[in-house]
């Protein structure tokens, strides 16, 4: 009841405090650091660059100013050497208390006064894809609560120590393990937590989700030790062990230390998020598994229910098997490590076994079947899916929410790994049922179709396919129908990016780009022939393709990227610049692995784009917009002076000798390389000759060893050599 009565008095002492507003106001300023100094989310969306870099920048600022300021109030009586007289009228235990309540109610205020001074930048910046979600979870979670996390960790060790130097270095060096050592681990970096990309065009619950659950178990742990400390503080004269001895008698405040440090333990330990899978990527027992001998796979109905609130998935698999051995036999099936599993086999229950071991983001489960010459085995599961361990510090693909989602293979139904095809393959059904603004995408040459729609506002979507496994994307999507390259293209992107794609002129940059390339170079390996779907996903980390479809980075397509100049003029040749990438790219790859080398997609897409402008905008715009400007920056390139005296750069610390070195492979990407096409297209004898050039190229027979289209083969092809292209 003290510290209830003293509270008020505290905060407002503290809040009179210069000291401590300038602490306030150095905080609600910090986020520009995100802007122009320490970016973690690497990716190019609006919202990575201008909120979660913000935010997290505000959060590793805000932490370390708050435990500055959090050492300094705990020392004031005692640095005034006015401690004997204090804790005469005031229990010591009952002033950290009040102290530590005060100095969070401090942190809440100052990310309240940040959220409001940051929101009219924030809109500004990021423009139309600016969600009001986004801003309040990302300001909360990626800054908020790193703020008690630095008072807590401060407050503890100034109370083991005593000291206000000594509780400085400690304060430091955590810090500075979040910021270095841990920086890799999602779990241990208490103060930058591991956010690489926000998506602006659908949900980023499951990032969020993550980021919280690392929060959580960080507040539960620091305030463990922070009681832990509590009962250190010194009484009556006595030392660290005395006090200890003198503050546990009262049982409920060890009790409360020992439940807070048991609670992280487990949080830690029972984490959600990510699997366990056999970190030796060469490891292939999943695809090792003896096939059941006699055993042929017929058939397969999957119904999928995605709860898109909770982030979950339920579905129940129905396989049907024929059994010509004459005997009892064991299926495995790699499921989703976050699903469980139970199985009925002809209508009753049989043990569904998880074997404990993972490997590529599947957990190995097996079930004996009975010898019965037909068998139909029921797989109900469910659960909350797990990203890959290989990308615990680029979370966020399995968001499922009402705006996006994505099932993959064992997230989509338990996935089938030892019984072989009949003469069929693996015909399959699926139904999902999906909230009514979503649109229901399989990644292929499938079709879904709504066959129910409910009074509870979702409606239940239906397609065949016949593949080992399968993808399904959904979303609330805008499909655009064009005619081009003589197919019809599906273009699915996010209902949120529709201002952004109508300012480009999406629609028109797809025709261009599929009636020039198919004419220039030869239909897309993977389209149809008569349909292509081209699908905008959230924001990963590139893009793939099968038959008949196609997946565009949500990336590629941001404000600010559709205005980098080093693509294209303006937002529609940008885009146009991202969609040659199907041809080259995508469609033919590209080895990336001699960092030195201009030799990469960037430079036969830059050129491709060039060529598709001056045909829509005429030879003197082409060569003003892209020529000379290639011109210009290799000028500039070979007058550098790391160019020209490369040991120089050598001698750089590696942050800086890293950003200096990307910035000049952009140019030699980005400018040089078109320059060295365009050389090698007037010595070839033109235009025509080199589109044949290229036509053959992209049409070669592939090495499937090394696929990989190399700048030997462009010179080979076109009976040149390196020196050919010098541009020195």
């Amino acid at each position: 009841m003290k510290t209830m009565r003293l509270f008020p008095l505290e905060l407002r002492r503290l809040l009179q405090s210069r000291l401590t507003w300038l602490v306030i106001f150095l905080t609600v300023l910090s986020p520009v650091l995100g802007l122009v100094l320490y970016k973690p989310a690497t990716s190019t969306t609006m919202l990575s660059m201008y909120l979660a870099n913000p935010a997290i920048a505000g959060g590793v600022a805000g932490g370390i100013l708050f435990g500055l300021l959090a050492i300094f109030e705990l020392d004031r009586a005692r640095r005034s050497r006015v401690d004997i007289l204090t804790d005469a009228v005031v229990s010591p235990l009952t002033t950290a208390l009040t102290r530590l309540l005060a100095l969070l109610a401090a942190a809440v205020v100052t990310v309240a006064l940040t959220m409001l001074a940051w929101l009219p930048i924030s809109v500004g910046l990021i423009g139309a894809v600016f969600g009001g979600v986004d801003y309040v979870l990302a300001y909360v979670l990626l800054m908020g609560l790193a703020l008690p996390l630095g008072i807590l960790a401060a407050a503890a060790a100034y109370q083991f120590t005593r000291r206000a130097d000594l509780a400085l270095v400690l304060l430091a060096a955590f810090a500075a393990l979040s910021l270095t050592v841990w920086a890799d681990d999602w779990q241990l970096c208490w103060l930058n937590p591991c956010v690489w990309a926000l998506s602006d065009d659908f949900t980023n619950f499951r990032l969020f989700r993550s980021v919280a659950w690392m929060r959580l178990t960080w507040l539960a742990a620091l305030a463990g030790v922070w009681a832990v400390s509590y009962l250190c503080i010194r009484r009556y004269g006595k030392g660290i062990f005395g006090s200890l001895a003198r503050n546990a008698r009262r049982l409920y405040r060890p009790a409360v230390a020992l439940a807070l440090l048991a609670c992280s333990g487990t949080a830690y330990a029972a984490q959600p998020f990510i699997d366990n899978s056999n970190p030796d990527l060469s490891a292939m027992k999943l695809y090792e598994l003896d096939y059941a001998e006699g055993v042929t796979f017929l058939d397969r109905t999957i119904r999928v229910f995605p709860d898109t609130a909770a982030g979950e998935v339920s579905g129940a698999a129905a396989y049907r098997f024929q059994n010509a051995s004459g005997q009892g036999w064991t299926v495995y099936f790699g499921v989703d490590p976050g699903y469980d599993l139970t199985a009925c086999a002809n209508g009753g229950l049989v043990p569904a076994v998880r074997t404990g071991y993972e490997e590529s983001n599947m957990a190995l489960w097996e079930i004996t079947l009975p010898a019965d010459e037909q068998v139909e085995l029921v797989l109900e599961y469910g659960g909350f899916p797990k990203d890959w361990n290989l990308s615990s510090t680029a979370q966020g693909d399995p968001e499922i929410s009402e705006t996006y989602l994505c099932l993959e293979n064992q997230t989509l139904f338990p996935y089938l790994l030892n019984v072989l095809p009949g003469e069929e393959g693996y015909p399959t059904t699926v139904e999902i049922t999906l909230p009514e603004s979503m649109l229901a995408i399989p990644f292929g040459t499938s079709e879904a179709e709504v066959i129910a729609e409910r009074a509870d506002g979702t409606r239940t979507w239906r397609y065949g396919t016949n593949s080992t496994g399968g993808i399904l994307y959904a979303g609330d999507y805008i499909c655009e129908r064009i005619e081009a390259g003589g197919m019809t293209i599906e273009f699915y992107y996010g209902r949120k990016h529709q201002a952004v794609m109508e300012a480009a002129g999406a629609a028109d940059a797809v025709k261009a780009v599929v009636d020039y390339c198919t004419e220039h170079y030869g239909a897309l390996s993977y389209g149809t022939g008569e349909t292509l779907k081209l699908i905008q996903s959230r924001v990963a980390g590139g893009g793939y393709a099968v038959d008949g479809a196609s997946l565009l980075n949500e990336a590629d397509f941001t404000a600010d990227n559709l205005g980098d100049t080093d693509k294209g003029t303006v937002p529609g040749e940008v885009f146009i610049h991202e969609l040659v990438h199907q041809w080259w790219g995508l469609g033919n790859m590209f080895d990336v692995a001699d960092e030195t080398s201009p030799w990469s997609s960037e430079g036969l897409t830059v050129y491709t784009t060039y060529r598709i402008v001056k045909e829509l905008y005429g030879e003197d715009y082409a060569r003003k917009n892209y020529v000379d400007q290639w011109q210009r920056d290799v000028d500039d390139y070979f007058l550098n002076f790391y160019v020209r005296h490369p040991e120089y750069l050598e001698m750089l610390p590696e942050g800086e000798r890293l950003n200096i070195a990307g910035g000049l492979s952009g140019v030699r990407h980005y400018s040089e390389m078109p320059l060295k096409i365009l050389r090698a297209e007037q010595l070839v004898g033109g235009e025509e000759a080199m589109d044949q050039i290229l036509h053959d190229l992209f049409n070669r027979e592939l090495d499937p060893m090394y696929p990989y289209l190399t700048y030997q083969e462009f010179l080979d092809a076109c009976h040149l050599t390196e020196e050919d292209l010098d541009l020195g």
